[in-house]
């Protein structure tokens, strides 16, 4: 039986999203089927329920195209920018 396949994306967080996770970016490693749904599961997983709360608003890019299909798949992207809502604009 073969290894699963894995892939890893740079999660760049901003804002209350950088705030809430204590950190502006991590490596994630995950299944190569994985989808953003999977990386936002992840990266709970890690940080706790204060970026839980940040992500429930959160908008997203992946490699900088906005994404709106949380079962959209990550395979191949490079990054995921976690986006929470801006004053002003």
């Amino acid at each position: 039986m073969s290894a699963p396949t894995l892939t890893t994306i740079e999660v760049r967080y901003f804002a209350a999203a950088k705030a809430a996770a204590g950190l502006a970016q991590e490596k994630v490693e995950l299944p190569a089927d994985a989808t953003v749904t999977t990386v936002l599961d992840t990266v709970r997983a890690l940080h706790g329920p204060d970026l839980a709360r940040v992500l429930e608003r959160c908008s997203f890019l992946l490699d900088e195209v906005a994404v709106r299909d949380r079962g959209a798949r990550v395979g191949g992207a490079t990054a995921l920018d976690v986006l929470p809502p801006f004053a002003g604009g």
